[in-house]
């Protein structure tokens, strides 16, 4: 049995890239946050934006964000803990293939593979194995938006995948168990913006994995933390940002996700709620510890997973796939 913590959206570019410019040991987490990655096994997180000092906008008239985070940000994400990150999502070209290049660069430097992104559309698609304790994870990473952002040929990008229709075939085959590792993640960057739920299409692609013989899925892309079912956490909500805009869905308030993993899947699901400030994450406290829990109970309920208090984490007790 091992232990995998789970961050979904982590953003360092911005205001938070301001406050690394300003002072690179600016800190980002409180000592709780820092003591539970770790006392993991492996961290796997999704880097939504680029690092580099270079680049120019992605020429979008639509898109409103870019996030791009200064060189240190490699750093700190190792200091941090982190085992690897998924960067198929909208931000990883917000400036473009020559920062995105750059971001694939830094990590290297410090040590961090990357899933979801690469020089070409072999490298983008390509999966990783990563040590979790004895286990050898499998982290296969999508994204099933921009198509703009798509990896080529010969051309660098993120691994895109339309769920139209169901996952495409590559997407099943990477999600398979097989001779090179023990257990498989799959971290897809999938559905809309600020939803309380996953959408219809996230939920039958997500059954199509689970029948294809993925171990774990572990989403993002909304923003907010969305509920558990057998096998599969819909997002793992906001780890890190400058920004709270939604104050009915709550995404000043995420979760650090905490999976006892073996090889036949999950055995116990914790979380510790968090509350985002500008810049900084902490361990959320009183009200805001009290909200996460009327949360996370709520949007787990449709899947038959209840969630209850224990100490400063919450216990998720998911029903048998047999069941549910």
């Amino acid at each position: 049995m091992t232990t995998l913590a789970l961050a979904g959206d982590t953003m360092l570019g911005r205001g938070v890239g301001q406050e690394l410019v300003q002072n690179p040991r600016a800190p980002l987490f409180d000592e709780h946050v820092v003591e539970l990655i770790a006392s993991a096994d492996a961290c796997v997180l999704n880097l939504e934006c680029c690092i580099s000092d270079r680049g120019a906008r992605f020429p979008d008239p639509r898109k409103p964000f870019f996030f791009r985070a200064p060189p240190v940000a490699a750093q700190r994400l190792a200091e941090l803990g982190v085992s690897a990150v998924t960067l198929a999502n909208n931000h990883a070209l917000d400036y473009g293939i020559e920062a995105l290049l750059d971001t694939l660069a830094h990590l290297e430097a410090v040590g961090i593979p990357v899933v979801g992104a690469g020089g070409d559309l072999h490298a983008a698609r390509r999966a990783k194995v990563i040590r979790c304790g004895p286990l050898r994870l499998r982290l296969v990473a999508f994204s099933d938006h921009p198509p703009e952002f798509a990896a080529a040929p010969k051309s660098p990008g993120i691994a895109f995948a339309p769920l139209e229709g169901g996952p495409p075939d590559w997407v099943h085959q990477a999600a398979r168990p097989g001779a090179d590792a023990d257990a498989v993640l799959v971290a897809p960057h999938w559905g809309p913006n600020m939803v309380p739920g996953p959408v219809d299409r996230v939920r039958a692609a997500a059954r199509t994995l689970r029948s294809a013989g993925a171990t774990l899925i572990a989403g993002h892309s909304a923003h907010v933390f969305h509920g558990a079912a057998p096998g599969v956490l819909f997002d793992l909500g906001d780890f890190l940002d400058d920004y709270a805009t939604n104050r009915e869905l709550r995404n000043d308030l995420g979760l650090l996700w905490l999976v006892d993993l073996d090889a036949r899947g999950p055995r116990r699901i914790r979380t510790l709620p968090l509350a985002l400030d500008y810049c900084f994450t902490r361990r959320a406290a009183g009200a805001e510890a009290d909200a996460v829990l009327r949360l996370l109970r709520a949007r787990c309920a449709p899947f038959g997973t209840e969630v209850e208090a224990a100490g400063d984490l919450l216990e998720l007790r998911i029903p048998d796939p047999a069941s549910a």
